[in-house]
């Protein structure tokens, strides 16, 4: 064999391996038929639909998927910490399994928030839009947006989200008990937070549309 020809050879060899590894490595579609399935376990504390009947439970619906798939595989790497999470996650095998689930909670249309404070309102819009520059603490929506809806698997949708619950978070952020997500930075934001800014946050945040 000639080496020019040895070359060649080489070369498509070289080109199918490479085409096999591009083609096993194609991400598989999400399948929403097989996550409403799936997200049955997750009915009793989210609701069906994603619009959770729980103040302290998040809302799902419309969240984005990429970020709801990182806190379920969180959960089950242990990253994030929570015992009923942890032991529901356990059913979903695989991380397509999360995909499928996470597919379809984003998927379904998130029920309006309901904000009924207004001093608090006012008050979180501020922080939110603004910041508090006398104590380092950035505007929210510089990466939650304006109008809550996040950025893709970094940043999550908070517009119309459960008070308790963001509030919760907020201070799990504080006390540094949580760790995924940013954590480094929401620990630092939240630690400049006052007790009444973070309760004006999330009661700012749950009326966001």
């Amino acid at each position: 064999m000639s080496e020019r020809w040895a070359m060649i050879v080489g070369f498509g060899v070289i080109l199918n391996a490479l085409s096999g590894f591009a083609e096993s490595n194609v991400a598989t579609p999400a399948d929403l038929g097989k996550g409403q399935a799936a997200a049955v376990i997750c009915a009793a504390c989210h609701g069906g639909d994603g619009n959770s009947a729980i103040a302290v439970n998040p809302n799902l619906a419309g969240q984005h998927a990429q970020y709801i798939t990182k806190q379920l595989m969180n959960y089950k790497s242990g990253e994030r910490k929570n015992e009923i999470m942890q032991g529901m996650v356990a059913s979903l095998a695989t991380d397509q399994d999360m995909k499928n689930v996470a597919a379809y909670f984003a998927a379904q249309k998130p029920r309006p928030g309901i904000a009924r404070d207004k001093a608090l309102v006012d008050a979180g819009q501020k922080i939110y839009r603004g910041g508090d520059a006398k104590t380092g603490i950035p505007a929210c929506a510089g990466c939650h947006s304006p109008n809550g809806v996040g950025i893709p698997a970094q940043y999550p949708r908070l517009a119309g989200q459960m008070k308790e619950y963001t509030l919760a978070q907020l201070k799990a952020f504080k006390a540094g008990e949580r760790a995924n997500d940013n954590a480094a930075m929401m620990r630092t934001i939240a630690s400049r937070l006052s007790d009444k800014q973070m309760e004006a946050l999330a009661e700012y945040v749950a009326g966001l549309q």
